[in-house]
């Protein structure tokens, strides 16, 4: 008994220093201090000796690192040579690029909460907010959706010069160039308002904003390709597209069969070093009414004109070259789903170009994979973001206007728990993708270039994007279906999937990106060994790799107790930010990011290279990660606002929602794992009681749905930035002017209804009868019947759908 407990004691030491994540020197100290207290206070015992046997076999390779490296580092640092697959320098690029940022936190299974309560509030300034609220509102006037898809299929010409005059442009671009030289929140935020009025006028705005030959030449061009193009583009001279996906190379993108190879041709009547590039790009955003082509490339000079005879294959180059280069051909127009932005082809046959076409000169030969990888990051952080929020902040203002205005069984549908049920998710939701939306746009203001964070925004916001929208349809039902100048959701709806193919697919993403870009690069050691084992110097890399794989293991022993610990003590011995009821979310979020570290360790080293192949275990992972994020920025962003309390039922919602899903891919991760003992072996260690996470309750969803119906300060917040007309003749304005004003008969309406069950009004009349019954008993005045009359009119404007001849529709006639 003496030994067990000796043992058990020992055991309990390491725990604590374990989950402490102590430094080695540390906890070698005070596990010997606990063997001395152990010989002086117990007699001596199987258990002491089993400790000391243990101390002194860790101690032996803790302090002879020579004795350490030959009889384990190297072995382990040539078997994994074997079983690494080569890492090309494409691969390398790919996973280097961008930063890691708070994902990298959640990721390693202990965050440092007070680290993301501290970043600064993403703010739009003075400048910022003037431009949102004058020049944006004013292009949002000018544009009317129907006509720009259904007749037009472009935005006006009045649009077009509004859009370049006022630099919606070059946003991006800084002052000294004549651009604007705003934040990425100011960005987002246009991006934002403009897509709750017209996708295509957002899509027009947002591409040169993000990847493009503006982005490019900021980063990475020459002074000369600066000073020329930044003011051009700014002003909206030139206008510019990027070309890079091909037919056969979509999401793979370093598969593009596009090739350039290096010369000497004729430029401007000159001999001159060049490239001859043949290409054939598709699904080019703006490639109809581009001025200018962002190329993307693989270039090879197999001459060696470029100075290295030893190298032929450059890689991935960029190029701008001008629309009316010679051999450079702008092919017929795509027709994007149910929008009308410029969308097309471009190709071009043995196009010869001077090397100063290259984005930053010769010097950028084959730099173009990393290019594109940083401007990605960038790009997926803004504006597919945007227009996810920008679905969320409209259906949420609409759909709870139309189920207070829309009635049935004499009651608003928004009464009914089936409606309430749908109408909760896309309130939860959408207060959920304005603030990831805020967060990760003010990632990028910090300098941060957030490659995993930027994915998880790009799949997440667009699939919430999605979701809303289904759920806004059912809600409006038969008035959401009838296409029409009416009807704010259609097109909405329809173009959906173009957020969720583009930059790379949805699917992709989520099986292959997320967690399989995530895992090596936020983990702590993975990539450096990696790295390490790359290395032609043998030596030298098993000096890095000794050095990494011990701190591995300790940090592995680290999560295993940590994980076990939070697990049985319900994470109430986590660390917590801040007092209250959300105190309670950050120590079950540092549990859930325990768990997803010690489980993403034990599937990498069990599964190795196989992981990647199993993508839907790599995508329950992604989504664990993903959840922790997108939590992270509820938390923060209503901290950021000094945590209202209208928002707390929205905050709960989420932390609710959130824990559950990633509680359902924990156990779907489990459940699927290749070695059952391992996996119900982890699931026992991350979840000790069975399930611990219920999804939102009834109750609760019900809080969230009430103020949708209201016209409050929280309802207004959460569809800031949403544009809504002020118009009874406007397609969202009559809407809204609708709402108000049955909030505003609500108490006459009360009399009404009390009537009724005084029998002293017909049931079975209309609206409009009821109130002129209402008038001649005297129920009502004749202002309170000038009330209802103006609600029932408007609330019958609102229901109407759009109809049309037979000759309107077939299109004989205008």
């Amino acid at each position: 008994m003496i030994g067990l407990i000796e043992l058990v004691i020992m055991l309990l030491v390491v725990a604590y220093c374990a989950y402490q994540r102590l430094a080695m020197k540390t906890v070698m100290l005070i596990n010997g201090v606990a063997l001395v207290v152990l010989l002086f206070v117990f007699d001596n015992s199987w258990g002491f000796f089993a400790s000391l046997l243990i101390y002194g076999v860790v101690s032996l390779f803790y302090f002879l690192p020579d004795l350490r490296v030959d009889w384990i580092s190297r072995k382990l640092y040539r078997f994994m040579q074997k079983v690494l697959p080569p890492m090309n320098e494409t691969e390398k690029t790919a996973l280097e690029a961008g930063d890691v940022w708070w994902e990298g936190e959640l990721f390693r299974g202990k965050p440092d909460w007070n680290t993301l309560l501290n970043y600064k509030k993403p703010q739009l300034t003075e400048e910022e907010q003037s431009f949102v609220d004058n020049e944006t509102e004013e292009l949002c006037s000018m544009l009317d959706d129907w006509d720009i898809v259904h007749k037009r299929k472009d935005l006006p010409p009045e649009v077009w010069a509004f859009i370049k005059e006022k630099g919606f442009l070059g946003m991006i671009i800084p002052k000294e160039y004549g651009g604007k030289g705003f934040s990425a929140l100011a960005h987002s935020t246009v991006v934002t308002k403009i897509a709750t009025r017209s996708g295509s006028a957002a899509v027009t705005v947002m591409v040169p904003n993000s990847l493009g030959p503006g982005e490019l030449l900021l980063h990475y061009g020459t002074q000369e390709q600066k000073d020329h193009y930044l003011p051009r583009l700014a002003e909206g001279k030139e206008i510019p597209c990027f070309a890079l996906t091909s037919p056969v190379a979509g999401s793979d993108a370093g598969a593009i069969p596009d090739k350039g190879i290096v010369c000497k041709g004729e430029f401007n009547g000159e001999e001159t070093l060049g490239i001859r590039i043949t290409w054939n790009k598709r699904y080019i955003t703006l490639a109809p009414v581009a001025t200018i082509v962002g190329l993307a490339f693989k270039l090879y000079d197999p001459e060696g004109l470029l100075g290295d005879s030893d190298k032929e294959d450059y890689g991935i180059t960029c190029a701008l070259i001008p629309a009316d280069h010679p051999g450079v051909e702008i092919g017929r127009r795509h027709l994007p789903m149910n929008q009308a932005f410029m969308n097309g082809t471009t190709t071009g046959k043995d196009v010869f170009i001077p090397m100063h076409m290259l984005i930053g000169g010769q010097d950028y030969a084959g730099q173009g994979w990393r290019m594109l990888m940083e401007s990605l990051a960038a790009g997926r952080s803004i504006s597919l973001p945007a227009m996810g929020t920008a679905v969320a902040k409209l259906a949420y203002r609409m759909t709870g206007a139309y189920a207070l205005v829309r009635e049935q069984f004499k009651l608003p549908i928004g009464r009914f728990e089936g409606v309430e049920e749908a109408m909760a998710q896309i309130a939860g939701l959408a207060y959920r993708t304005e603030a990831s939306r805020v967060m990760t746009a003010g990632a990028v203001d910090l300098g941060v270039k957030p490659s995993v964070v930027s994915a998880i925004a790009k799949y997440h916001m667009t699939e919430m994007g999605r979701d809303i929208m289904n759920h806004s349809m059912d809600v409006h039902a038969g008035r959401a279906i009838i296409m029409g100048e009416r009807n704010y959701l259609a097109n909405g709806f329809m173009s959906q999937p173009i957020g969720i193919t583009v930059e790379g697919a949805n699917i992709l993403t989520r099986n292959l990106m997320i967690f399989g870009q995530g895992a090596i690069r936020c983990h702590p050691y993975v990539l450096r060994e990696m790295l390490a084992a790359q290395l032609d110097d043998e030596e030298e890399g098993v000096k890095r790799f000794d050095s990494l794989l011990f701190r591995h293991i300790g940090y592995g022993v680290s999560n295993f107790f940590r994980t076990l610990g939070l697990g049985l003590t319900a994470a109430k011995i986590a660390d917590k930010p801040v007092a209250g009821e959300t105190g309670r979310y950050y120590q079950q979020l540092t549990r859930m990011s325990s768990a997803l570290a010690l489980t993403s360790d034990v599937a990498m080293g069990t599964l190795g290279g196989d992981l990647k192949r199993k993508e839907r275990l790599s995508a329950r992972l992604a989504d664990v990660l993903s959840h922790l994020y997108l939590c992270s920025t509820v938390l923060k962003y209503y901290e950021d606002h000094e945590r209202p309390l209208a928002d707390l039922p929205y905050v709960r919602w989420n932390m609710e929602y959130g824990l559950h899903k990633i509680q359902e891919a924990f156990y779907d991760f489990y459940e699927n794992f290749p070695n059952k003992v391992v996996g119900k072996a982890l699931q026992f260690i991350a979840f000790p009681y069975g399930k611990s996470y219920r999804r939102p309750s009834d109750k609760l969803e019900r809080e969230l749905v009430l103020p949708m119906m209201k016209d409050c300060e929280i309802r207004d917040r959460i569809t800031q930035y949403a544009y809504v007309g002020n118009t009874d003749d406007d397609i969202t304005g009559r809407v809204e002017l609708a709402f108000k004003k049955v909030l505003a008969a609500d108490n006459v309406r009360y009399k009404l209804r009390k009537a009724m069950k005084a029998k002293e009004l017909d049931k079975n009349l209309t609206n409009m009868e009821r109130i002129e019954q209402a008038i001649e008993k005297g129920i009502i005045n004749e202002e309170e019947k000038q009330i209802l009359t103006d609600a029932e009119t408007a609330r019958m404007d609102v229901i109407q759908v759009d109809d049309y001849s037979n000759d309107q529709i077939s299109g004989v006639v205008d």
